[in-house]
């Protein structure tokens, strides 16, 4: 059977599953907060593959081989570990706890919760261009890369990879992109062990790699040329700019990985699933991958440049073909999976973006996610045309990618040090985010028109990235710094005559046990910047306190020995290990008569999936229910909670704090 057959066949065989997986997820959305980032119901192994899958891309699928003819095995290897564990991993660690209890849906809406609103608009329009750029520059990608095998047409194969991407996204929101990686890591633990098995059977093993390396140096520590990859190098490959580039600026600085951390069910969850994510992808796709360019440098030896006219980067297909026509299509299905998997997460990281940082924001601040679940939609498709029109412009994936860099580098400068450095000001952080954006964006223009090559001296990345840190710190430095991080600030409250409705609701839900941001803006139901407001009002009055004013601990919230004193409900300090409000009662009670009869609860009442998601939570911490599950969030009622449901105490005696 010929390979365009046998392709065939496979490929329309993931297109359906892709399209069933579509159609299931799309029962499970119902607002725009499930479209957008699952409810945050997201358990721990779909989170992982999540992670893992965003970093078996396209870019991996190229580099991983290419580094490994060009640098050697180690310096194939040596990428992954900086970007899974420098990148991925980091990121969970530092960065997880702290996005998670924040609230914020995407990385522009927390700008504002800790800067101000020019700068999330500034970083929102251009990490919307940013993730058009690396969708189209996947999608074109991939299509090439088919083609170069099919010779299918280029136009035909890019409108097919283009409507399933786009039409799935649509149908199912985050849960079917969720579903997509699902499915393609699995697709991907299956091709490329089955790809390096077939190259053992069909080569052998090391002795094959090292009698027919063509580098004199050995396959381990050098490439073809006998180049080693560089460790403190400004330019680029090296140690210091993978760092910079696919470390910080493709992680940090990302919404896409800000959704995988909000829509997680828990802290833990977020955390683990980057910390084990980052392990299966250097341990598996990455590894094989540089096996996979040894190979190919010891089957083809003058064929990769310097020896040979052909770019180590097209390594992975052109090992292809020398396997069997069966692994050959089973492998590149797993990197057209690898492409689209990364294209839709893009797409949904942009989307999430326009919908909550500009349409709701500025046309529609007092919309439902109801009401906003259409828009969330549309907007979608829009800018899934957008990135078709991308796809054709001039220049192509390499202008694509290259321009698309210089709007994620100055978000990541600022997540970082608005996160660990409290004096970072408003100032400071929109300047430099200017200043770096502009530098960057300008001498990718230079360079890609020959008029100034950036990258004779240092990669622009580089620049980049001092631009922003020097301005960021230097202005934070000059201007007014916020109330937190003056001194002597808590020495004196200053003098109200009486709360807003709004701080005492905060207050109440503080008491009751809805310790962080993300808690207390879920049950609010609003932009976390509205309630960052009302928290800050709050600790400037000295009516609660932050865990610490810098890192995860300044979204966490206790009430001070005044603020109890405002609470207006019953309920005394320390007591909140086993306070039930009526709204929690209720959902045990349902709970108790059956799932089925909580479910018509919850749609009669028509429950925000986050407001439930912080319920349910609550009341799991609490030890009344326990969690099951591995797509969406189960519960069932331990002995607590049944317990609990024995007692004799009135509806009057709990108080129901949220406005209905």
């Amino acid at each position: 059977m010929a390979f365009n057959t046998v392709f065939l066949i496979m490929f329309i065989a993931f297109l359906l599953l892709l399209l069933a997986g579509g159609f299931i997820t799309k029962k499970w959305v119902s607002n725009s907060n499930d479209f957008f980032i699952a409810g945050r119901e997201v358990g721990l192994l779909v989170n992982i593959f999540g992670v893992a899958a965003i970093g078996f891309a396209g870019t991996i699928i190229t580099l991983g081989p290419g580094l490994a003819i060009m640098t050697g095995f180690w310096g194939a290897v040596g990428f992954g570990i900086i970007y899974g564990f420098g990148g991925l991993a980091l990121y969970g660690i530092v960065f997880a706890p702290y996005i998670r209890r924040s609230g914020a849906h995407t990385l522009s809406e927390w700008l504002e919760m800790r800067f101000d609103s020019r700068t999330r608009t500034l970083v929102t329009l251009a990490t919307i261009l940013g993730l058009l750029g690396i969708m189209a520059n996947n999608v074109v990608s991939m299509a090439i890369v088919t083609t170069g095998f099919t010779g299918w047409s280029l136009l035909g194969t890019l409108a097919v990879i283009f409507f399933l991407f786009l039409l799935f996204t649509y149908i199912g929101g985050f849960w079917a992109v969720t579903l997509t990686d699902f499915m393609q890591m699995c697709v991907g633990l299956i091709a490329l062990p089955v790809m390096l098995i077939a190259l053992l059977m069909k080569y052998g093993g090391s002795s094959f790699l090292l009698n027919n390396w063509s580098g004199n140096k050995g396959f381990f520590t050098a490439g073809i040329a006998d180049q080693s990859l560089p460790i403190f190098s400004l330019q680029y490959p090296s140690v210091l700019t993978f760092t910079i580039l696919f470390g910080c600026f493709l992680v940090w600085g990302n919404n896409y990985y800000w959704l995988r951390v909000s829509s997680a069910r828990n802290e833990k969850v977020a955390r683990n699933g980057f910390i084990y994510g980052a392990m299966l992808l250097v341990f598996v796709p990455i590894t094989i991958l540089a096996i996979v360019g040894v190979y190919a440098a010891s089957i083809f030896p003058d064929h990769f440049a310097p020896h040979g006219d052909t770019d180590p980067m097209s390594a992975f297909g052109v090992v292809l073909k020398a396997l069997p026509i069966g692994v050959a299509a089973l492998a590149l299905i797993g990197a057209l999976a690898a492409s689209i998997s990364t294209s839709t997460t893009a797409l949904i990281g942009a989307s999430s973006t326009a919908v909550r940082d500009l349409y709701q924001r500025f046309l529609h601040p007092n919309a439902t996610s109801e009401q906003l679940t259409m828009p969330s939609k549309i907007i979608t498709l829009i800018l899934g045309i957008l990135v078709w029109l991308l796809s054709f412009y001039p220049g192509g994936p390499l202008y694509l990618f290259a321009f698309s860099t210089a709007w994620l580098g100055a978000p990541s400068i600022l997540v970082f040090l608005g996160v660990w450095w409290k004096r970072t000001t408003k100032a400071g952080a929109f300047y430099g985010a200017v200043l770096g954006m502009s530098i960057t964006a300008l001498l990718t223009v230079l360079e890609l028109t020959g008029i100034f090559v950036i990258s004779n001296y240092t990669h622009i990345g580089v620049v980049g990235l001092v631009f922003t840190l020097v301005t960021t710190i230097v202005i934070s430095l000059l201007s007014e710094p916020n109330y937190y991080s003056r001194p002597n600030w808590k020495e004196k409250a200053p003098s109200f005559s009486s709360l807003t409705g709004d701080e005492i609701k905060a207050l109440n839900l503080i008491a009751e046990g809805y310790h962080t941001m993300a808690e207390v803006t879920d049950m609010f139901g609003t932009d976390s910047s509205k309630t960052n407001e009302i928290i800050e009002s709050l600790d400037q009055k000295l009516l609660l306190t932050r865990e610490k004013y810098s890192g995860p601990g300044f979204y966490s919230f206790t009430l001070t020995d005044e603020g109890y004193r405002h609470v207006t409900i019953d309920i005394s300090k320390g007591s909140t290990d086993y306070y039930m409000n009526k709204e929690e009662k209720v959902i045990l009670r349902k709970l108790k008569e059956g799932p089925d009869v909580l479910n018509q609860y919850l749609q009669a009442e028509k429950f925000d999936s986050l407001r439930l998601s912080v319920l349910l939570a609550k009341l799991i911490e609490q030890g009344y229910l326990k969690e099951e599950g591995i797509w969406r969030r189960s519960v069932a009622l331990t002995a607590k909670g049944k317990e609990a449901l024995l007692g004799e105490m009135d509806n009057d005696e709990i108080y129901h704090i949220l406005d209905r």
